[in-house]
Formats: C-alpha cells, structure tokens, sequence
C-alpha cells in the first residue's frame, strides 16, 4: 500500500478533542483532583481525574511512579482522556505491588504550543547551516568561501540576497531532495567541499519568551497526593508472545522496575555479554539516523569485549564508523541519515540520504538494518519529516521485496510525539519491529534528555536484541 507524505502530514494536525491539542492559557492553575483505583484494566488501574483553572491544559507525560522512600524504584506512562471540559483522566495499570502515587506534568501553556507550531511552520531558516567552498581563485591562490546552506523546500528560504544568481543547488536524483547554499562570489557550485552546522537564530516575541521561561515550562502538577496501595496479584505481568514484525505498541508499551523494562509488546529478554555477541554472530548489522541511534553502536561495541573499532578517519557525528569481530564474523555500521544534519566540519561526500544506502544493500537472512530518524527535522515544516519517511519507507519496501529475510528495526523519537506517530503510522503495515522509545523514555525518572541515560540505553538495546533474536 502507497502512503504519501500528505497522508503522513495529516497525522501531524493536532485533532479536537487530541489531549496534545493545546495546553492552559498563562497563569491557570491545574491541580490533580482525586486518585481513584479501578479493577476493570486486568484487574489493576488507576485513574487521576484532573481539572484546569481558568482554561484548558495539555499534559504532555503523566506517570505512575512507586514510592521514592522505597528501597526500589519503579514507573508506568499513563494514558490521558480529555473531557473538553477542563477536566482529563490519566489511567495507568498497576503493574508492580508496593506503593505508587501520581506524578502529573504540564509542559507549556496553550500559548506556548500556539508558537511553537508557528514558529516550526514558517520560521524554520532560524537555524543554518554553512557549505565550505575551496578553490583557485583568477590568481591561482587557494582560497576558502562559507556560504549559509539549508534544504529547499516550501517555507524555508535562505536569507535574501541580492546577488542575480542566489543558490546553489545540489539534487539528489533518486530521491529528488535538495540541498542547497548561497552562491559564493569567486568560485563555482561544484567547489562545495566541506559542511558544519550553523547557527541558531532566536526570533521569539517578549511574550514567547516568557512563555518558555523556566517558570512557565515543565511544571509538576500539585494535587491529591495520597499513596496508592498495590496488592500482590498472582496475575501474569508482561507480555508473553513472541516479538515479530508488525506487532502493535499498546499504552503503556511497558514498565520500569529496579530500573528493568518488561514489555507489553512481546517477550522480551534479558541479555548478558556472552548472549548478545551469539545473538549478533554472522549478522550484518547497519545502524543509521543521528547521535540516538549511534548511542546504540557506542553500546554495542563498547559492550562486547570482541567487537572491536576500526579507526576510519571520519568525523564522529557523520560517520561512517565500522565495528568488527572476526570470531564471530559480525560487522557492525552506523553512519548519519544525511542532511540536514548539525555537526563539526566534514566532507560534504560522507553524507548519503538514507534511502539510498538502504537501496544499496542487498538484505538477506544474515542482515539486519536499525534506523530511526527526528532530531535533526524538529525545526523544519511536519511536512518536510513527513516526506523523508516516504523516501525511506519506498526504500524499505523495496528491500523486503528483494529480501523479505531481511531484519528492519525502527527506533521511534525520544521526545517527539509527533514524529513516533508520523513514523508509526508509516510503517504499521510494512512488516518491520518498531521499537517504541518515547514512552521508556517519558516515564523514566531520569530527566528528560535527548540523549537518553546509559540505564535507558541498556533497556532499549535488550529489546533490539530480542527482536533479532526472538529465541
């Protein structure tokens, strides 16, 4: 089945009556009302019933944490209801025995969403980026110009130039996307050897930048705080069938306890060292996207004692980087998802659109491919992120058609709940596993960080590792 990127972009519109739709005006106050437990999910829930002051709130993460004067720590994400009345429920399973309270947070504020999504629609040449041109110039003498580039695509433009000829423009053939960068005044377009990231331009009102002061921004709700008392239940607690492609992702996908995920997926494992190198042994493993999905390579080799780096010389961010183990005969890639991408200098010819490496591969039983793709796209058009995953699902579908034995291993955004569900959507019918993110990452005790936590890390590998080696 065809989904365009217009289908994709339509799951970006944030629908009446979505809980993500808006969030309280400045200055309501919103306060957790009651706690009240239920046995109608499996025999364990609970349910927060919440009301806005003033206006309507947008709780972006509620969990269910286990007591912290406990001698162990333990977390669920939660689900929530708007009522469109200025009342929401956040329901949670109660997967553990102990005791639990609710923890509830509020964002931003339904201005502060207004002017994000302003500013992500029509203001997205905020940030840049800058192309190297080296060359001779009419004397003979080496010499360097930096241009500011950016993708092209409806809504951002680079800055205006009086210049007849503003751009240089570089298209990539099998895909179409282009990238392109101010024209330097002495040498020519093919002289464009080297990229960086640029800078950061801020271009918020005095009011938006009190409504993303510290003050107004990710705010614990206060509220009924009583303690939730969780029997022992001889109940299964997990999921128990095998993981496959095309399994769903329920709320909650899982939970944490002792800082260990169990999974409502399917069923995971646990992996010690000598269990993950048999499980990569004779695989080809290529791991491409940004620095969260190299978080997986640094562990994997980092991890297993035989898989060792090779020193290829190429810049850290960008890659390509190559682990091997010889013994075990595993080859283990990442490499970036292409431009755009904010790094330190590098060869403008290390960077590949990821749907082109992916055409490149020949797939197979031995084979496995990890991507994921988000945090470079956040200031760019909904449209623009959702286009890129069509590029990428065309070249996935390609490969499971050739190579149906081949392993396609998604990893969802970290914080970005409309990226998880533009990719979701994208893929649900492909036959891939999707491994869900967002959600150990929302409802962990760490704080939030785009760069999730080594104890993060070590969960989200074990569940990887399952999926290739679901046995």
């Amino acid at each position: 089945m065809l989904i365009t990127s217009q289908c994709m972009t339509a799951l970006a519109i944030w629908r009446k009556g979505e809980f993500l739709q808006t969030g309280a005006p400045l200055g309501s106050v919103a306060r957790c009302l009651t706690v009240t437990t239920d046995a109608s999910t499996s025999g364990f829930g609970a349910i927060c019933n919440s009301m806005a002051v003033n206006g309507r709130w947008s709780p972006s993460q509620s969990s269910l944490h286990i007591n912290v004067l406990k001698p162990f720590t333990a977390s669920v994400f939660g689900e929530v209801l708007d009522h469109q009345n200025g009342k929401y429920s956040a329901r949670f399973i109660l997967p553990w025995a102990g005791q639990a309270s609710v923890a509830v947070r509020l964002i931003h504020s339904s201005e502060a969403v207004e002017a994000l999504k302003q500013h992500r629609s029509t203001d997205s040449d905020r940030v840049t980026f800058y192309g190297y041109f080296i060359g001779k110039n009419s004397s003979g003498a080496e010499v360097q110009e930096t241009m500011v580039c950016n993708i092209k695509w409806a809504g951002v433009v680079l800055s205006p130039t009086t210049q007849k000829n503003c751009c240089c423009e570089y298209q990539d053939a099998p895909t179409g996307l282009t990238w392109q960068c101010r024209q330097p005044r002495g040498l020519p377009c093919d002289a464009l050897i080297y990229h960086s990231r640029g800078v950061r331009i801020k271009r918020l009102t005095r009011l938006e930048k009190v409504l993303m002061d510290s003050q107004h921004v990710d705010i614990w709700l206060k509220g009924d705080q009583r303690l939730i008392t969780i029997r022992y239940s001889n109940a299964t607690v997990g999921a128990r069938n095998k993981c496959s492609p095309g399994v769903p992702t329920p709320t909650p996908a899982g939970f944490y306890i002792n800082d260990v995920w169990t999974s409502f997926v399917c069923a995971t494992r646990h992996f010690t060292v000598n269990d993950a190198t048999q499980c990569l042994k004779d695989k080809h493993i290529y791991i491409m996207g940004d620095s969260t999905s190299r978080q997986w390579f640094d562990y994997l080799y980092r991890a297993l004692p035989t898989l060792k780096l090779l020193n290829s010389h190429a810049v850290y961010q960008v890659g390509p980087h190559l682990a091997v183990d010889v013994l075990n005969n595993i080859d283990l890639h990442w490499r970036s998802h292409g431009l755009p991408l904010r790094c330190y200098k590098a060869p403008i010819a290390a960077f590949q659109y990821m749907g082109n490496v992916i055409d490149d591969i020949a797939g197979g039983p031995h084979t496995v491919i990890v991507f994921n793709m988000w945090a470079h796209f956040i200031n760019f058009p909904l449209s623009y992120y959702a286009h890129r995953v069509s590029l990428v699902r065309r070249a996935v579908v390609a490969l499971l058609r050739r190579a149906p034995e081949t392993k396609v291993i998604i990893k969802t955004a970290n914080t970005g709940y409309k990226f998880d569900r533009i990719l979701h959507e994208a893929f649900r019918d492909v036959g891939v596993y999707i491994l869900d993110v967002w959600q150990m990452t929302a409802c962990h005790y760490n704080p939030d960080n785009l760069h999730p936590a080594p104890v993060i890390i070590k969960n989200e590998i074990d569940i990887l590792l399952s999926f290739m080696c679901p046995e």
